[in-house]
């Protein structure tokens, strides 16, 4: 019982995402159909991204980053733009909760060997909607905009033209953020910068390669597949049980539940009038409650307006700390840091939080359509 207690607090998403499926094959019973539910394009891009990225990282490619950029802070506001900057712009290629995983623990040694650990709680709370703003930008930020880049069939091109102005402004934004840390002289020991694998760096890096070109189209999800399980059973078998299969699990249980809805006439009808018109406000609040990830594959299966719905969930990781699940990870790499204080973290994560939204949300009405 309490294996299975700590299962439930661990995947919460998963376990309501199972019932959800579970009971929707109360009504739409299990046929044929249920295969044209999942999207394998998007599990199989998923996997391979999760499993090269964690092998870049165990080569010291991005510690080593880290390293060589913060020896170069000289005063805690410097410092603290660097830690939020690399966030930001890290999470549009290696994912808002790999960016996180990167980060927070390094921001969380510099700033208590410095002796500034009370500005930790404002850098990492800015750390975490870097990630979640950042990520935005490109399809393999994140996993709803790769569902939805490839469920709505868009080119790079178009994807790019959708998220990039509000990205922009989610930039000019962050970094003003950034300026209300204080511009005290910083002076930290590092160490020794850490080693780089260089032969693990250059399999991960041409297979990473290999899965932008799966993004862009120029070559088949079942290649990169196949190239991705032989690299890794060749020279780096560990890594094949790398990636988060918990999510890769999430994706499934709410391809079958959304499938299962849209088979249900009334429901689909109900949901496409209460939807339509409303994408960008419905992915918003949707996120509030149930996280952007699940947020997007609920929502796609009744709306045709992939612009909308692409910035309501993105825009919706803002907010709550469960609207994206990223800003779980790093709620939980502060709270075991020394001296955390979880109560001040969740004031100030909700402050920062909703003054973001309130102005992202403001400024895109103003933006031309």
């Amino acid at each position: 019982m309490a294996t299975i207690r700590s299962f439930i607090r661990r995947e919460p998403v998963l376990i309501i995402a199972a019932l959800a499926a579970v009971i929707s094959c109360f009504f739409v019973h299990p046929d044929a159909a249920y295969a044209s539910y999942i999207d394998f394009r998007t599990l199989a891009l998923l996997y391979c991204l999760m499993t090269v990225i964690a092998g870049l990282r165990g080569a010291g490619l991005f510690a080593s980053l880290a390293h060589a950029l913060c020896e170069k802070a000289g005063s805690l506001r410097t410092m603290g733009v660097l830690l939020v900057l690399m966030s930001f712009v890290s999470s549009l290629l290696i994912t808002n909760d790999v960016a996180l995983l990167t980060f927070v623990p390094f921001a969380v040694v510099v700033l208590g060997m410095s002796g500034h650990g009370k500005e930790l709680i404002y850098v990492v709370v800015l750390q975490t909607a870097a990630a979640n703003l950042g990520s935005m930008l490109t399809p393999v930020g994140n996993p709803q905009n790769l569902y939805l880049y490839s469920y709505y069939g868009m080119s790079f091109g178009e994807f790019l033209s959708v998220t990039f102005p509000i990205w922009a402004l989610s930039l000019l934004l962050i970094l003003a953020a950034c300026f209300l840390l204080p511009k005290e002289k910083l002076s930290v020991f590092l160490g020794e910068e850490p080693g780089l694998e260089k032969g693990k760096l250059w399999l991960y890096g041409v297979l990473f390669a290999v899965c932008l070109l799966v993004v862009l189209r120029i070559c088949d999800w079942s290649l990169m597949l196949a190239a991705v399980a032989v690299a890794l059973l060749i020279f780096d078998r560990r890594m094949l049980l790398k990636a988060d299969f918990m999510l890769l699990l999430t994706f499934v249980a709410f391809f079958i539940f959304a499938g299962n809805l849209a088979r249900v006439e009334t429901v689909d009808i109900l949901l496409r009038r209460l939807i339509a018109g409303h994408e960008l406000a419905a992915g918003i609040a949707a996120s509030q409650v149930i996280s952007n990830v699940p947020a997007a594959l609920l929502l796609s299966g009744f709306t045709d307006d992939a612009r909308a719905l692409i910035l309501g969930v993105n825009i919706g990781g803002l907010g709550t700390p469960i609207a994206s699940l990223a800003s779980l990870i790093s709620m939980k790499l502060y709270s075991h840091s020394e001296h955390a204080h979880t109560g001040r973290y969740l004031l100030v994560f909700t402050a920062v939080n909703i003054l973001l939204l309130g102005l992202l949300c403001g400024t895109h009405a103003l933006l031309p359509n």
